[in-house]
């Protein structure tokens, strides 16, 4: 609602007479209105107008009041708009219907002009307070997300990594994270994790785990060492009950080696440039749970051009269709397949317009690294 606008009403009822009993005694107070005698029209206005509150009569021809509010409820354009009922029943029942369907207040008939004034005063009020606090708390989280989305390492500023990205996060605090770390001139660790649910505290781990990797990935340290004495340190400081799952690959231009740590993460996909994709298959231990750890490693010859793809568990799972990364991830090889031939900063987004499209959203956060040898 913008202040220096009159604020807007809807009043819908059958009876002409009330309605103009409403617009006389609201309009003279500064507000705007617009009126509908049946529940059709009602709606109609409501999602062409986007009034600040309605005024909805319970008991009209055709479409009753509780239809008409069900479906001003069902719409997201419309289900925001505060709803008091004009009812001259005086049944229990009739009310608490209406309030189960959303309707925030009613007023009994015959009304008086001044309680109609008085009502659309309070109710307004408390709109535009809930509307403030709601602006507010969403501004709070752009905030986060924009705070935890800068931590995450851009291809532009890492040329030399040789990796495109795909991220997108479902809410505000996402749980999927991914680094770049520059160990030497010719050595590269791309690590990616997902973190045990999504709420505000998985933004502040993401800048403890993104120290920790910092701290430990470095050429005194092998990849397992680098994981091991990380997961220490996660353990002593992650609340109960979180964990990661993560993959860390440690990329060797100049020998060509490449090492992959897993801590129960979905396999890393191998597509080499002059063969099939193949899934790269290992067990291990989650992330900052357990101190006695065993995370799974293999080291891979390695060719240039060879292309290697990192995710989360947001590409392979489906909740909805009973999909688990185990199975999903076999399944997909034919679709790395035949992006091949797409250059590998374009790889990751190529991928998940094959999988999704623009009609099927995926169900998790998702991040997707391809890292180009």
């Amino acid at each position: 609602m913008d202040s220096t606008q009159p604020y807007t009403v809807l009043a819908v009822d059958d009876n002409l007479l009330n309605l103009k009993l409403i617009e006389k005694s609201l309009a003279k107070e500064g507000y705007r209105i617009f009126s509908a005698q049946d529940g059709p029209s009602a709606r109609k206005l409501a999602l062409e107008e986007k009034p600040d509150l309605i005024l909805l009569d319970i008991e009209m021809p055709g479409e009753s009041g509780f239809e008409v509010i069900a479906k001003l409820k069902e719409n997201p354009e419309t289900h925001p708009i505060p709803v008091l009922f004009l009812t001259g029943v005086s049944e229990v029942d009739a009310k608490l219907k209406g309030f189960d369907l959303g309707a925030v207040d009613y007023i009994t008939k015959p009304f008086h002009p001044q309680e109609v004034l008085a009502r659309v005063r309070i109710h307004l009020k408390l709109s535009i307070a809930t509307n403030s606090l709601i602006a507010n708390q969403a501004q709070k989280l752009r905030q986060i997300t924009e705070a935890q989305t800068a931590m995450l390492p851009a291809p532009e500023d890492n040329p030399h990594a040789q990796f495109g990205v795909y991220y997108r996060a479902l809410e505000e605090a996402g749980g999927d994270f991914y680094d770049i770390l520059n160990i030497s001139d010719n050595i590269t660790g791309y690590f990616v994790a997902d973190f045990s649910g999504h709420d505000i505290k998985t933004s502040y781990l993401t800048a403890s785990v993104k120290a920790l990797l910092a701290q430990n990935c470095t050429p005194v340290y092998s990849p397992l060492e680098s994981m091991k004495l990380i997961n220490d340190v996660l353990v002593e400081i992650l609340p109960s009950g979180k964990y990661l799952t993560a993959c860390y690959i440690h990329l060797n231009r100049t020998t060509r080696k490449l090492t992959i740590i897993n801590a129960g993460h979905p396999p890393v996909v191998c597509s080499p440039a002059n063969g099939e994709p193949f899934l790269v298959k290992m067990d291990g231990d989650i992330l900052g749970m357990f101190k006695d750890v065993h995370f799974g490693k293999q080291i891979l010859d390695v060719e240039m051009e060879d292309k290697i793809y990192v995710y989360s568990d947001g590409l392979v799972e489906s909740a909805q269709n009973k999909i688990t990364w185990a199975t999903g991830a076999e399944s997909l090889l034919p679709v790395y397949q035949s992006i091949d031939d797409h250059p590998y900063q374009y790889a990751p987004e190529k991928l998940i317009n094959e999988l999704f499209g623009k009609e099927n959203l995926p169900e998790d956060d998702i991040v997707v690294l391809c890292i180009k040898v």
